[in-house]
C-alpha cells in the first residue's frame, strides 16, 4: 500500500473515502451550500451597489454634507488622507458616470480625478478591465455590448430590472 492512498475492497486505489457514500453526500452538501452562498453573496452586492448610487445620488444633489463621515466613507467620498483603492476608483467612476463606460473610459475618468493610482499600474487598461470584469462578477456591474463590437461596463443600479440587462448600444 502507498502512503496516502488507500486499498479499497474493489481493488481500487485512489484517496481515502472517494468511494464512501457518506464522505460523497458531505461533499455534495457543502457544494450545495457553497452554490447559495455565493448567490447570496451577489444578491448582497447587487443591492449594496444600489443603497450606494442612490446615496450618491442624494449626495450629488444636495451636497455631501447631508452625508456624516462614516457615510462618506462607506460611499468612497471621503477624503481621509490616503488614496482610495483601485478597485474603489473604478466603482466611483461607474457609479458617477450614469451611464455605460468602456475601459478606456473608465482609465481616462481615473486619471482625471486621481491620477496616483494608474501610475501605480503597468498596464491601466489591462487593471481597469480585470477590475470591471470582477464587478461583473460581483453583481455590482454589467456587461454590455456596443454597436461596433467593444465592450462597456454599467453600474448596477437595479438589479432586477431586466433592461439593465446585456444589450447592444450605439458608438460611442
Amino acid at each position: 500500500m502507498e502512503i496516502g492512498r488507500t486499498e479499497f475492497s474493489n481493488g481500487n486505489k485512489g484517496m481515502p473515502g472517494s468511494n464512501d457514500p457518506h464522505v460523497v453526500e458531505v461533499v455534495r452538501q457543502a457544494h450545495e451550500e457553497l452554490r447559495q452562498l455565493m448567490r447570496q453573496r451577489a444578491d448582497v452586492m447587487k443591492r449594496i451597489g444600489t443603497v450606494k448610487q442612490t446615496i450618491v445620488g442624494l449626495a450629488n444633489l444636495f451636497g455631501d454634507e447631508v452625508l456624516n463621515d462614516e457615510l462618506l466613507e462607506l460611499v468612497d467620498r471621503k477624503s481621509n488622507g490616503r488614496q482610495p483603492g483601485f478597485t474603489k476608483a473604478c466603482r466611483m467612476v461607474l457609479m458617477e458616470a450614469g451611464r455605460p463606460l468602456g475601459a478606456r473610459e473608465v482609465c481616462e475618468l481615473i486619471q482625471q480625478k486621481v491620477p496616483p493610482i494608474l501610475a501605480r499600474h503597468k498596464d491601466p487598461l489591462a487593471s481597469v478591465t480585470t477590475v470591471l470584469n470582477r464587478l461583473v462578477e460581483y453583481g455590482e456591474a454589467r456587461t454590455l455590448v456596443r454597436e461596433n463590437g467593444r465592450r462597456a461596463w454599467q453600474w448596477v443600479s437595479d438589479p432586477d430590472d431586466p433592461a439593465q440587462g446585456r444589450q447592444n448600444l450605439p458608438r460611442a
